[in-house]
């Protein structure tokens, strides 16, 4: 019976490691968001209150477009992996332009909402959820254009570790969304 040393088990970089504890706490604090969700609706009757109008087709549209962003982000963590920055680059490109359509109707959506976060409960963990989502999207989208200005730039540093991490979290972002476009817009 042989046993591998240390030196031939690959580890996983440490911040891979780190973002993927890191999204765990993430999860839990969605976790605790949709909690206070179905709580309130399970209270508050009736649910949503009358005259909460959603754009739920529009919505669906910019669900498919941040769909379409987890996989651009995926075509950007292969191009970083095999070493092809400006295809890695232009990837991450489109993921960022994808995502600012999503972020588009969101901001929309907020204009046109015929209540606020103030009105009633529906509408404070309306805000809440969307918006906690919208912030983790929008710091998606800095971190993005971050490692493409530097992975673009006149850095020589390996590309695959952090496109890897920016992948872990885009693809987060986009399962939580789906899961609060089916429970706020489709489950009423």
């Amino acid at each position: 019976m042989t046993t591998a040393s240390a030196e031939t088990v690959p580890r996983p970089p440490l911040l891979g490691v780190g973002v993927v504890v890191w999204l765990s706490s993430e999860l839990m604090f969605f976790a605790g968001l949709f909690g206070a969700y179905f709580t309130l609706r399970s209270v508050d009757n009736p649910w949503p209150p009358p005259g909460v109008e959603l754009a739920v087709g529009r919505t669906a549209v910019a669900t498919l477009f941040l769909i379409a962003s987890s996989g651009t982000v995926h075509l950007a963590h292969r191009a970083a992996l095999s070493g092809d920055r400006a295809r890695a680059v232009r990837w991450l490109g489109a993921t960022v332009a994808l995502g600012l359509v999503f972020l588009a109707n969101q901001a929309l959506e907020y204009a046109q909402a015929p209540f606020s976060i103030s009105s009633h409960a529906y509408g404070s963990i309306f805000y809440l959820l969307t918006g906690f989502h919208g912030l983790h999207v929008i710091g998606g989208l800095v971190a993005m254009v971050y490692v493409g200005a530097v992975i673009g730039g006149r850095s020589r540093a390996p590309a695959g570790t952090p496109v890897t991490v920016l992948a872990y979290y885009w693809h987060f972002v986009d399962v939580v969304w789906i899961a609060l476009y089916a429970t706020v817009y489709l489950l009423k």
